[in-house]
């Protein structure tokens, strides 16, 4: 058997886009995607433009809206310093309407996504690459080296999982591993593509501030890249502390 490379740090789902994404101590993982995860997305609904924090500094409040889901993955949402509300509802688009400055409402991308009393309309997903985004501590490690007064924090980038690996020296390593297969406990990915990050990376979430130098240096030293995206070969149910190692 080959040996552990890390085990799991951290394991995120992102039950609405652009928003705060719920940490996990467990996650399930599908063919297609992690249950609960990207179901929903917000729109301004003057025009039913679908959030891009990465492109409008419109948005750039948006990922601190936070997100989870309840035990029958029925979508609540919080804004800053308010109370948790379920969503969509008249409420919480009041909320998040309030928060941002303009008129912007919740929707599901699928019917089936939200809660049965729910009527209202659909939105489309802006894309779908891969059932999962993979990250290890390691390449933050080495972005941190390149950039030590930033703050590399995970969230910046919106992974599933977090591998905790020992740093390697002058390595983002899983960008060097497109097309090898890992088993993270019983998950069984392959590795299909880096992931390129965009505008969202510099935005200031709580606990750190707006910062451009994060993406500058993934531009100058990896490529534009940061983490990867995978497919899954063989679905399950991951925990914090798994570990991963190559097949």
């Amino acid at each position: 058997m080959q040996a552990a490379l890390g085990t799991v740090g951290e394991l995120w789902r992102y039950p609405a886009s652009s928003l705060a994404g719920e940490r996990r101590k467990t996650i399930s993982v599908d063919i297609d995607s992690i249950e609960g995860d990207r179901m929903f997305g917000l729109v301004d609904a003057s025009d039913n433009e679908i959030a891009r924090p990465d492109r409008d500094p419109k948005w750039h409040k948006v990922p601190r809206i936070h997100t989870r889901l309840s035990p029958t993955l029925e979508l609540e949402i919080a804004v800053p310093g308010d109370n948790w509300l379920a969503a969509p509802t008249i409420q919480s688009d009041r909320a998040v309407s309030a928060y941002l400055g303009f008129e912007a409402s919740i929707r599901p991308f699928r019917r089936e996504n939200a809660a049965p009393s729910y009527s209202g309309p659909l939105t489309a997903e802006r894309y779908r690459k891969a059932p999962i985004h993979l990250l290890t501590t390691a390449s933050l490690a080495r972005l941190k080296a390149l950039h030590p007064e930033g703050v590399a924090d995970p969230r910046r980038f919106r992974p599933n999982i977090v591998v905790d690996m020992a740093a390697i020296e002058g390595s983002f390593p899983e960008t060097e591993w497109i097309g090898r297969k890992l088993a993270v406990g019983d998950l069984l990915l392959t590795i299909s593509e880096p992931c390129r990050r965009c505008g969202f990376t510099i935005i200031a979430q709580d606990g750190f501030d707006h910062d451009p130098g994060i993406l500058r240096n993934l531009v100058r030293h990896n490529a534009h890249n940061l983490g990867v995206y995978c497919t899954v070969d063989r679905p399950a149910r991951v925990e914090v502390g798994a570990e991963m190692r190559f097949v």
